[in-house]
Formats: structure tokens, C-alpha cells, sequence
């Protein structure tokens, strides 16, 4: 993917650009442009130590994609993204003005704490002439009482239909002393049976070797940012459906789950990095 240039965006009033931002990082490793130089001089070093990093992040987008598809096909027709993070193309609206025609319609959800995140998630939803539909919370999704009672999300989601609830790459930055477990049973327990439950955690997987050794690295490196990170490997992260039945193919690697196309050599190296999964809440 094509470097970006240095180039800095007008950061949004009260934004903190001295200090690397996990969502601008990310921005970043997609290739978007919302983002700082101490952003880029963290992901460079990043993908010096971790080549992965950025084949990593495109397989996690591409799951994010790839499940909101599905849930159209299902009939889901309202979405929530937990820590959303900066705007960058692929965005779960934009998939969605794709895939539907215009007699039918949908609803999103986007749930972030970073101001920068907010700020530049409320400008996109302008521009594109979507806040009739999709509209941003800034909320902690560790809370989930203050995320599922905001009047942005009862204005956009109605919790007797079925919801795809999505935690796309950000329980890695859930610590176990913010308890994981009964924060995600606290959303679950807001769905009606129906609703899909998606999640894609950074894992060790089954890496080894410099891969394995640049992804520690990485993980240390983030315990320096505002945004501290922790990997799960598969036992721990299937508890989080709580017991709702797997659609298939089950928990896999983000590449492996309902595929579309074929990964080159590089990206295939990724693939050990990360799980992924959806679960579909069953009837009481």
C-alpha cells in the first residue's frame, strides 16, 4: 500500500498529537491520512520490528467487511462498532450504501473514546449526508451502561431487533482488570436472540520464530501509549460468546473465516496472528 506523505491533517480542538494514538496508528497502517508524524514514527518502528503489522491490519478490515456482508444477507439491518477508531475506507456505512439498493436502509452505530476519532467519524457522516443513519458515540466501550444508553444509539438502534455487534481488534486493548468477560456479557445480554456477535482479537497464535519475537516487541511497545495491549490466544477468547453457537467456520484466523480471495506470501505469514469469530444469540 502506497506511503502516505507527512503531511498532517487540522487536528480537531483539544486533540493530544504529542502522543501516539492507537486509532491513528491504525489509520495509519490502512493507509489512511489521519494521522501525525509521532503516529508514523510509531508505526514505522512498528513495521520495522513486526513486518506483519500492516498485512495484519488489511486481514482484519477485510473480516470487518466480509461479516457486515453477511449480516446484510441475514437480514441484520442495524450496527454497532465498538471502538470504531479514525475513519478509513472500508467503513461499515460505506460497505452498506454497496450492498443495498435504495428502497432498503440500514442503521450504524460507531463507538469511540478518542476525540480524534470522534471529530474526523463526525465529519465523514456530513460529508457523506449519512447522519440521518449512521452517527458517532463518544464512549468508553468498557462502559457498556453509558455506550447502549446514549441517546445517538436508542436514536439509531432498536435493541428489540436484532443487532451485529462488532469488536473489531479492540479487546487486545481490554486489560483482564477491566474485566473482559462481564463487559462483553453486558452487551450480549442487551441483544435479542438473532443478533451476531463478531470479534477479532491479536493473538500468538500459532507464530513462531521472528514473526513471534516482532510481535512481543510490538505488544511492548504499546504498554508505553495511552492504548496498553494484551494478546489472547484461542481458549480465551471463545468464552466471550458466551456460549452462543459459532456461525461457520467457527473461531479461525481472520484470512480463514468465509474467504474471497487468495493471500500472497506475505499476508499468508500473518495469518497465525489473530482470531476471529460470530456468534448468533439463540432463541430464550
Amino acid at each position: 500500500m502506497t506511503e502516505q506523505p507527512d503531511a498532517a491533517p487540522r487536528a480537531p480542538e483539544g486533540v493530544d498529537t504529542e502522543k501516539p494514538s492507537a486509532a491513528r496508528i491504525y489509520d495509519w497502517y490502512l493507509g489512511g491520512k489521519q494521522n501525525w508524524a509521532v503516529d508514523r514514527e510509531f508505526g514505522r518502528k512498528a513495521e520495522q520490528q513486526w513486518s506483519l503489522v500492516k498485512p495484519g491490519a488489511r486481514q482484519n478490515r477485510e473480516f470487518m467487511n466480509r461479516v457486515v456482508r453477511a449480516a446484510l444477507e441475514a437480514g441484520i439491518r442495524q450496527f454497532v462498532d465498538l471502538g470504531s477508531g479514525v475513519p478509513t475506507a472500508g467503513n461499515v456505512h460505506e460497505v452498506i450504501e454497496e450492498e443495498l439498493g435504495e428502497e432498503d436502509h440500514a442503521t450504524v452505530v460507531y463507538v469511540d473514546y478518542e476525540p480524534v476519532a470522534v471529530a474526523h467519524a463526525t465529519l465523514i457522516l456530513e460529508e457523506a449526508a449519512a447522519t440521518d443513519w449512521a452517527g458517532i458515540v463518544q464512549a468508553d466501550m468498557r462502559r457498556p451502561r453509558t455506550v447502549l444508553r446514549d441517546a445517538r444509539t436508542r436514536e439509531l438502534i432498536d435493541f428489540d431487533r436484532p443487532v451485529c455487534l462488532m469488536m473489531m481488534a479492540v479487546l487486545h486493548f481490554v486489560g483482564p482488570d477491566d474485566d473482559p468477560e462481564g463487559m462483553v456479557g453486558a452487551y450480549r445480554d442487551a441483544l435479542v436472540p438473532g443478533s451476531w456477535l463478531a470479534i477479532s482479537q491479536m493473538s500468538e497464535g500459532d507464530g513462531r520464530g521472528p514473526a513471534l519475537e516482532g510481535l512481543r516487541w510490538l505488544v511492548e511497545q504499546y504498554r508505553k501509549t495511552s492504548n496498553p495491549m494484551w494478546v489472547r490466544d484461542r481458549e480465551e477468547i471463545e468464552p466471550l460468546f458466551g456460549g452462543w453457537p459459532l456461525l461457520e467456520p467457527g473461531i479461525t484466523h481472520l484470512p480463514d473465516w468465509r474467504p474471497e480471495r487468495e493471500l500472497n506470501a506475505v499476508e499468508a505469514q500473518a495469518r497465525p496472528f489473530a482470531w476471529c469469530g460470530v456468534a448468533e444469540k439463540p432463541p430464550a
